[in-house]
Order: structure tokens, then C-alpha cells, then sequence
């Protein structure tokens, strides 16, 4: 049997192919826009189904990279697609146009506004080559209108989140505020540490007030004061009253508490019992340290003459026989505090109760704050107020005004004497009064150790050097 083929029939030249409505195409080198839904383009000639290039706006919009948008924005001219759906393109350069023939090229140029592909109509539209923006005016495929890329906007960082510098950070940057998670700290004490320990660390009270106001006065304590030496005399026109026992526990509170070297030196011209009072043994006195004023340089040297021993605080103790003592005078005290002056901050100076010895002379020139012991009998509190009356007729007002009374409760409050009526005297004529209370271990007269004192003693002396500390702290821009 013969098979024939039988060649397929050709489009009707009645009828012209149909588009979707809103495209753009060009059928034989003509060109025209279809308003309708499957309206014929109207041609003069039909051409060859393979001659047919239909290019639609959605499918330009694929082609199109978000990159060349700012260039094509605006470059849709007048034409009469715009003029078909009702809008208005702005007046600039056509854009390149495509054109569809047997050979399928597409011109690269630019034409003018209503440029045909063959020349053949009177008016032509080009299919865009590129498209994308709003500005275009013409519709999807479907009828929506096309999805416009989001413009690039500046990136901003989330709320909460730190701004970063540009750039690789410093190794400066790794700070401990920044990596450490920071947890409140246990309470010191009472309850609130009981019931911190109770609940295995989940409730947590914090210290109290008073822990606090502890922690803030020792916080004080350690500021720096400068570059030049301290000096701060402990007065008392009585013996017995506990002026070696205060300037022992000043001396301790402030070398523990403090980061720089402290010093309490025994200026008794008599004998002194600062080495007593204090942990440690010096194989040298003051004296010798006058002897060999010109040989000490350097800290080394000069710590063979201080005793330490369980505390920071150095000593320089005094000579134990009263007449090699009686000779300490204002020419040695200057030499031996001109030696201290280059290795210490504060110079702590027990001084005897003569205040009209020669050594008191230099003592009280150097003198940037004082502290005056007073006993809680009735005699000791009257002889302290005479010392602030002695200060202010020889001139040392500016003493008197930075002075600190300590009020020593060494024999306790069994007495009769009205120990508030005391310190109500001493606020009306210094600013600063300090109680003392009574303390076993201070009783005994011996070496102290700050672990064994009782707490309203310790707090007590932590008062006592944050006053110290903070007139030595206003007196910063004084003499150099």
C-alpha cells in the first residue's frame, strides 16, 4: 500500500492570527497592539508560521535583572501603546526595539518615536527589550499589572542590635563588660546568706544597706591622692588614751585596703611603743636611719630599717633606750620623712605628747590632716579639746578644720561619763568624730591583728581612714 503525505494546510489568509489581550507583537516586519481580548492584528499579508516573533511584556520582565532597572526607568517614550491604555510616558529616548523576520535579528540602535521595523505601516511599535517599572504602563499577560523588584534600600541593623564599626575590631574591644556574663554577687552575711545557701543560690537578696555603705567607704579608701607624699599626725596631749592603738589600726586598715605603700613611723621622743603594737621585728631604729640617711637610695636598702610581718603596713619603730631616743629631733624627723617621702604615699607619724618638743615643729608643718585621740573619761576629753585650742592660737586653723577626733571607749561603757555629750562637743569644732568601741583584743595591749577584732571595731576603723582619706583627698590641689 502507498502512503502518502499530505502536506498541512497553511493559515486561511482570511484570518489573521489572535494574541492575548495587551500584547505586543509583529507579525511580517508590521506591528500593532491588540486592546482586546484575541483581537486580530490587522496585516496586509499573512507570512509563514515560522516568521512569527511574539515577544510579551511579562516575559521581557523575566529577562530583565534588577541590575539594569535604574537604566530603563524612564525610557519608555510616548507611543501608542500608552496612548491605548489611557496613560502618559514621559518624553525621552526610544529604548531598543526587536524585530522579528526570517533572520530573527534585533536591531541595537535606538529609533525615533513610532519607527517601524520594514517601513510598511504607518505606525509601528516595537516590542521593549527591556521593561520593568511601573512608568510602562502596560499590563501583564493575565491582565495583572507586573511585579516590580523591591529597590535596594540601606541595610539597618535589628533593634537591639549593637552597631558594629567597619572594619576588623581591635584586640581592645574584648573587654571583660563585654564576654563575661555578669551575676550579682552572694550576700556577705545574716540571714539573707542564710537564705541564699537555703535555696541553693536561686533567691538572692543581696547585701544590705549597711554591708553596702561598708563596701562604698572601703571603695573610698583605695582612690589614689597624686603624685606627692601624705603626711597625717596622730596628737594627743595624754598618754594612755590609745593614740599608738589608733594609729596602728589606721596605719593597718589603709595599707590592706590601699594599693600603694603606707608607713607609720614612731616619733616618740621618749619611748615609743609603735613596734610593739605592730606585727613584725626591724633590725634598725629611726636613729640608725638618720646615721645612714646618705647611703639609702633605693627601697631595698631602705626596707632594712621597717618591720613587716602579717600585714602591708611597714613600721619604722623608735629606739628603745629614752636617752639615745630624747635625742630625735626636728632635724632628724625632716630627714628621716625627706627619705620616706620618695618610696611611700601616706606617712602615718605617732607622735609623743610634748606639743612643744621640737620635733612637733616638723611634724605640724608637714602635717596634711590630723587625727586627735581622746579617751571617754572626763580629763582625756578635755585635754583633746585643749590640743584643738593650742592648733588654732599658733596659727594651724586649716588643721583644726580638717582635723578627725577619735573618741577611744577603751574602758568600756561601765562608766558615768555620758560619751554622747563628748562627741556632741568635738561636732561643734571639727567635722569628723569617730567612736571607737571597746575590744578585747585591743585591751591586751599587745600586737594587733585585724582578723581578731570584733566587727563594730573593724567597721570602726574602716571610718576612720575613709575620713582620713577623703580630707587628704580635698587637699589635692594644696602645696607640692
Amino acid at each position: 500500500m502507498t502512503q502518502t503525505n499530505t502536506p498541512k494546510p497553511g493559515p486561511r489568509p482570511d484570518r489573521a492570527p489572535s494574541f492575548p489581550k495587551g500584547s505586543v507583537g509583529t507579525v511580517a516586519g508590521e506591528t500593532g497592539t491588540i486592546p482586546g481580548d484575541d483581537v486580530p492584528v490587522a496585516a496586509s499579508g499573512v507570512a509563514a508560521a515560522g516568521d512569527i516573533s511574539v515577544v510579551t511584556v511579562s516575559g521581557a520582565q523575566d529577562r530583565t535583572s534588577a541590575g539594569s532597572l535604574p537604566a530603563v526607568t524612564g525610557a519608555v517614550h510616548q507611543s501608542p501603546v500608552h496612548q491605548v491604555v489611557g496613560q502618559q510616558a514621559p518624553a525621552t529616548a526610544a529604548m531598543p526595539v526587536v524585530t522579528a523576520g526570517p533572520a530573527g535579528a534585533a536591531s541595537s540602535g535606538a529609533k525615533p518615536t513610532g519607527a517601524t521595523t520594514s517601513g510598511e505601516g504607518p505606525t509601528g511599535v516595537a516590542a521593549t527589550a527591556d521593561t520593568g517599572t511601573a512608568d510602562t504602563g502596560i499590563a501583564s499577560a493575565d491582565g495583572a499589572a507586573a511585579a516590580q523588584p523591591a529597590p535596594a534600600a540601606d541595610i539597618r541593623d535589628l533593634p537591639g542590635r549593637r552597631e558594629r564599626a567597619e572594619g576588623p575590631e581591635p584586640a581592645s574591644a574584648l573587654t571583660a563588660d563585654r564576654l563575661l556574663t555578669r551575676t550579682a554577687a552572694a550576700p556577705l552575711s545574716g540571714w539573707r546568706r542564710w537564705l541564699y545557701q537555703a535555696t541553693l543560690g536561686y533567691v538572692n537578696l543581696g547585701d544590705s544597706d549597711q554591708v553596702r555603705i561598708q563596701r562604698a567607704m572601703e571603695h573610698g579608701i583605695a582612690t589614689r591622692l597624686g603624685e606627692r607624699t601624705r603626711y597625717v599626725p596622730v596628737l594627743s596631749r595624754k598618754g594612755g588614751v590609745g593614740k599608738t592603738t589608733v594609729s596602728t589600726l589606721l596605719g593597718m586598715v589603709l595599707a590592706e585596703l590601699r594599693e600603694d605603700r603606707v608607713i607609720a613611723m614612731d616619733a616618740n621622743p621618749d619611748r615609743g611603743t609603735l613596734s610593739d603594737r605592730s606585727p613584725g621585728r626591724a633590725d634598725f631604729t629611726a636613729r640608725q636611719l638618720v646615721k645612714d640617711r646618705f647611703t639609702v637610695d633605693s627601697f631595698a636598702q631602705l626596707s632594712n630599717y621597717t618591720a613587716r610581718e602579717g600585714s602591708r603596713l611597714d613600721v619604722l619603730a623608735s629606739d628603745t633606750d629614752p636617752t639615745v631616743a630624747h635625742a630625735f629631733d626636728d632635724a632628724d624627723y625632716r630627714a628621716v620623712t625627706d627619705i620616706l617621702g620618695r618610696y611611700y604615699s601616706i606617712v602615718l607619724t605617732d607622735s609623743g605628747t610634748g606639743m612643744v618638743h621640737s620635733v612637733m615643729k616638723g611634724t605640724l608643718e608637714k602635717a596634711d590632716a590630723v587625727v586627735l585621740v581622746s579617751g571617754g573619761s572626763v580629763d582625756e576629753a578635755r585635754l583633746a579639746s585643749e590640743t584643738l585650742s593650742w592648733l588654732e592660737a599658733h596659727g594651724r586653723q586649716d588643721l583644726v578644720a580638717k582635723a578627725t577626733v577619735v573618741i577611744n571607749m577603751a574602758a568600756g561603757n561601765r562608766t558615768l561619763v555620758d560619751i554622747d555629750e563628748i562627741e556632741e562637743h568635738f561636732l561643734s569644732r571639727v567635722k569628723n568624730v569617730v567612736r571607737i568601741p571597746h575590744d578585747r583584743h585591743l585591751a591586751e595591749g599587745s600586737r594587733i591583728r585585724l582578723g581578731q577584732l570584733k566587727p563594730a571595731t573593724r567597721a570602726a576603723a574602716v571610718e576612720l581612714a575613709a575620713l582620713v582619706v577623703d580630707e587628704l583627698q580635698q587637699d589635692q590641689g594644696g602645696r607640692g
